[in-house]
């Protein structure tokens, strides 16, 4: 099965969105600043516990299934606890991007655009998946939760082989939330030292 137009553009549209939040960021003022520093102070230290969680788990991930996606019906590891532990770990990455913006409003935002696009990705992808492996598909997805993780699930192989090139593509990927991080950063370095234009104000 071919993927559909939106499994096909969902990289770009995702880049296209952090686009646009960036943009808003850049020009938007925090309102937290100036009123109660406790806030912006707990917001970002949970952003970057949050990220630091979400670039892990990724790369957990993509050690487990890089190289082998359409190659064969991966079940161990992370994929053990639930169908899609690399989209779990990505809402928590874009849960602490916002949360790294300082502002209740930025993570607000990035929750609600992943739970109204993402959910259309996961069933497409299930659906091809379905397709491909059949019956072995039908036999994991049964009692396996589509999303969030049951821990008790948890097993893992004592060896697993890895192929490294797919390894070291999929791990560049997980860290964009790092790097995104940084940029916020330097964004409101810029920011307090009046190299930023502020249009609006954002809670």
């Amino acid at each position: 099965m071919n993927k559909t137009r939106l499994e096909r553009h969902r990289i770009l549209l995702t880049r296209v969105a952090a686009a646009i939040a960036l943009f808003l960021y850049v020009t938007s003022e925090n309102h937290w600043e100036s009123r109660n520093k406790a806030i912006p102070i707990c917001l970002f230290s949970l952003g970057i516990v949050l990220v630091g969680i979400a670039s892990m788990g990724r790369m957990w991930c993509a050690l487990y299934i890089a190289g082998y996606k359409n190659g064969r019906l991966v079940t161990e590891g992370p994929y053990s606890m639930c169908r899609n532990p690399l989209y779990f770990f990505s809402m928590l990455g874009v849960l602490g991007i916002g949360c790294c913006t300082e502002t209740l409003t930025f993570p607000l935002l990035f929750v609600t655009a992943f739970a109204v696009f993402y959910p259309a990705v996961i069933r497409s992808e299930e659906k091809r998946l379905e397709e491909l492996f059949g019956a072995e598909f039908q036999k994991y997805k049964e009692g396996m939760p589509a999303f969030f993780p049951r821990f008790s699930a948890f097993r893992e192989p004592e060896t697993y082989s890895v192929r490294p090139v797919a390894y070291r593509r999929a791990m560049f990927d997980a860290l964009w939330f790092v790097w995104m991080a940084g940029i916020l950063e330097l964004i409101e370095g810029l920011r307090e030292i009046g190299l930023s234009a502020c249009m609006w104000s954002v809670y």
